[in-house]
C-alpha cells in the first residue's frame, strides 16, 4: 500500500516526512515545514472529525470523487457572534502552518456569499477564522479574531471580495506564530488576497466551514508544526 493509499480520507497526525511544502515562501521565511495531515476522503467518511453540528455535514461523491460537503446550516449557537458551521481536525494541533485545499461554494450569488477557514482555534469562544466572503466590509472577507466576544476584523490588507463561481478553487492559508504573519490566498498563489500580523493565540485546531452558507472541500493537505494536543471544549 502506498503513501497516499494508507492517509486517504482520514487527516492523520503524522511523523517528519521527506520534502517540503511547495509554493511561495511563508511568511517569516519559515521552510521545509514537514506535512502532518492529509484528507481526501475516499474511504472513512468523517473520520478524524469534530463537528458543531454532525447533522449538517454529510461525504458526497462529485465528479467521481468523495468530497467533505456542508450542505445545511448548523444547529448551532455560538456563545459570542461567530461562524455556525465549523469541522475541525479532530487530534491535529498546530502553531506555524501551510494548509492547501480545494473550496466549493454551494450556495446562491450574493454578497456574503461564504466558505471559512479556521486555526488557531482554542475552544468555542477563542480562535481566528478566514472569512472569504464575496464582498468585503467590516463582517465579510477578512481575517477574523475571536476573543471571547463578538467576531473582529484584523485583516490589515485585503482585496475588495472573493471572487466565487460554482466551480472549484484553491485556497491556501499560511501563518508564522514567530512573527505573527498570516496570508490568504485564493486560486493564485503567488499573490495573497488578505494579510495581517497577530500574535493573539498560539498553535491550535485546525479547520473548514462557513458562517452560515454551504460548501464542499477536498484534497486537503497541512504542513506545520504541530504544538500539544487542543484543551478540551
Amino acid at each position: 500500500m502506498d503513501l497516499r493509499s494508507a492517509l486517504a480520507c482520514l487527516v492523520v497526525v503524522l511523523g517528519p516526512v521527506t520534502g517540503s511544502a511547495d509554493g511561495p515562501e511563508r511568511p517569516g521565511g519559515a521552510q521545509d515545514w514537514p506535512l502532518v495531515g492529509i484528507s481526501d476522503f475516499e474511504s472513512q467518511g468523517l473520520e478524524g472529525w469534530t463537528f458543531t453540528d454532525p447533522g449538517a455535514w454529510r461525504i458526497t461523491e462529485v465528479d467521481g470523487r468523495k468530497v467533505l460537503e456542508q450542505h445545511k446550516r448548523s444547529d448551532y449557537q455560538p456563545e459570542v457572534r461567530s461562524p455556525l458551521n465549523i469541522a475541525l481536525v479532530e487530534d491535529l494541533q498546530v502553531g506555524s502552518f501551510k494548509m492547501d485545499l480545494e473550496v466549493r461554494s454551494t450556495t446562491r450569488d450574493y454578497g456574503h456569499r461564504d466558505l471559512c477557514l479556521f486555526f488557531g482555534h482554542q475552544d468555542p469562544s477563542h480562535f481566528y477564522y478566514v472569512h472569504l466572503g464575496k464582498e468585503a466590509d467590516p463582517h465579510a472577507h477578512s481575517i477574523f479574531l475571536v476573543d471571547g466576544e463578538p467576531r473582529v476584523s484584523i485583516a490589515k490588507e485585503r482585496t475588495d471580495g472573493t471572487p466565487w463561481t460554482d466551480d472549484w478553487h484553491r485556497v491556501r492559508l499560511v501563518r508564522d506564530i514567530e512573527d505573527g504573519t498570516i496570508a490568504v490566498y485564493f486560486d493564485d498563489m503567488e499573490t495573497p488576497i488578505m494579510t495581517t500580523e497577530d500574535k493573539t493565540f498560539g498553535a491550535g485546531r485546525i479547520g473548514v466551514g462557513s458562517f452560515d452558507d454551504s460548501g464542499q472541500f477536498r484534497n486537503i493537505r497541512i504542513w506545520g508544526n504541530k504544538g500539544g494536543r487542543p484543551a478540551a471544549e
